[in-house]
């Protein structure tokens, strides 16, 4: 059992006050709270071995250079990859999916196919269909039922010998409806298409096996768990880094530079052009080892627990409907309540202390599946506790009851 006190004790924005009201944060799948120690990690850098990167010979150069490269080996180790050169450092999801459609440009042709899932986040819609429109490349969309799951005979029937890339998240960030990528990347790869898997939900809440998961390419942010914003990591397995040109020119992605010809750099740094987020970077370790220490087993009962409380206590609420009702979810709650636009309640119950999301979370083409403008989402993490979602369920009551 976890010391959710002691835990709780690690994060310093969590024990202030909002609207002169004890801060209950479940906007955690926007972003999450960051423990003392990584925010000590940054100071830290900056202190003691600010420098550039594999660029210098003097002694602060090389520290940082170190630091930056045993951040890079716990990815590789937390995630499982083969090689350390198949992780690179982004700057987060986006720059992930963005640098992987900019590889494929020069691969794919007029009538070769893209499936994406209707359960997308923008960052994984938007580039694949500016690629589609690039390539002359057809985009296929893989349907959702009511429950918000994935309709998998319907994905088996859109694959063919035509489809080049498959793309879905590992888990819903409107609704945590976690998807069945095992199976939907077997699928995938049987028809010979390369398959990437957006993990920005995931990686918060379990340690992705990419070895076991046979993934070609995984994308994720480091600033949902408990890392520093403008960090990310993209995955790629080695063979399909090597075939992608690089996404950006500049210092340190190449190997010789003249006016006839540039030879590129050998990987990861074919992909990490510029003077990259050093500190943020080294930091993205610090979080990772935070998490391990706490261990994700437990990180996982804990969010079990709380997301079925959070479900049985809000579904008391009369009117109220919760969307993504499927069987195997991440602790996320996504509701609305009749006759109540989400951001009105959002907006009251801020003033009493407690933060969610509402809108559309960068998700429009799941509301208009289900015809509405938006979902007011809680979302849980590790460090929350029942007494907190016991206070927004009273808040939600009382917001509620004043906008009736």
């Amino acid at each position: 059992m976890l010391d959710i006190q002691k835990i709780r004790a690690d994060f310093p924005i969590l024990s202030q006050t909002v609207n002169g009201k004890p801060l209950v944060y479940f906007d955690n799948g926007a972003t999450s709270q960051k423990p003392q120690i990584v925010i000590d990690a940054i100071e830290k850098y900056y202190q003691e071995i600010n420098a550039n990167i594999h660029r210098g010979v003097h002694t602060l150069s090389q520290l940082a250079t170190d630091a930056y490269e045993v951040s890079r080996g716990k990815v590789q180790h937390h995630i499982n990859a083969k090689f350390a050169h198949e992780v690179l450092f982004t700057s987060g999801t986006t720059f992930g999916i963005n640098l992987v459609t900019n590889g494929f440009a020069s691969i794919l042709k007029p009538g070769d196919e893209v499936i994406v899932s209707s359960l997308e986040h923008h960052s994984n819609i938007v580039p694949w269909q500016m690629l589609c429109e690039r390539t002359g490349a057809t985009l296929k969309v893989i349907p959702m039922n009511e429950d918000g799951e994935l309709i998998m005979e319907a994905f088996e029937a859109l694959l063919s010998e035509k489809t080049k890339v498959v793309t879905v998240n590992h888990i819903s960030n409107a609704l945590g409806i976690i998807n069945p990528i095992k199976h939907i990347i077997e699928k995938a790869h049987a028809v010979g298409a390369a398959v990437l898997i957006d993990g920005a939900q995931a990686v918060p809440h379990l340690k992705p096996d990419v070895q076991d998961l046979d993934c070609d390419f995984y994308a994720f942010s480091g600033h949902k768990m408990c890392g520093p914003t403008g960090t990310g990591i993209l995955y790629g397995k080695e063979e399909w880094l090597n075939k992608l040109p690089p996404y950006q020119g500049g210092g340190e992605m190449i190997k010789e530079v003249t006016f006839e010809k540039t030879t590129y750099a050998d990987l990861p740094h074919k992909f990490e052009a510029g003077t990259p987020n050093i500190a943020g970077g080294i930091v993205l370790g610090t979080a990772i080892d935070y998490l391990n220490n706490i261990g994700f087993d437990n990180i996982q009962k804990q969010e079990e627990a709380l997301l079925a409380h959070a479900t049985k206590r809000l579904l008391e609420i009369e009117g109220l409907r919760i969307y993504g009702t499927g069987k195997n979810k991440a602790s996320v709650v996504s509701f609305n309540i009749d006759g109540i636009h989400p951001y009105d309640i959002g907006s009251i119950i801020d003033k009493l202390g407690i933060a969610v999301r509402t809108g559309h979370h960068c998700a429009q083409p799941i509301m208009n599946f289900f015809c509405i403008p938006g979902t007011i989402r809680a979302s849980f993490s590790f460090y929350n506790t029942i007494e907190e979602i016991d206070a927004m369920v009273e808040a939600v009551k009382k917001a509620q009851t004043m906008l009736s």
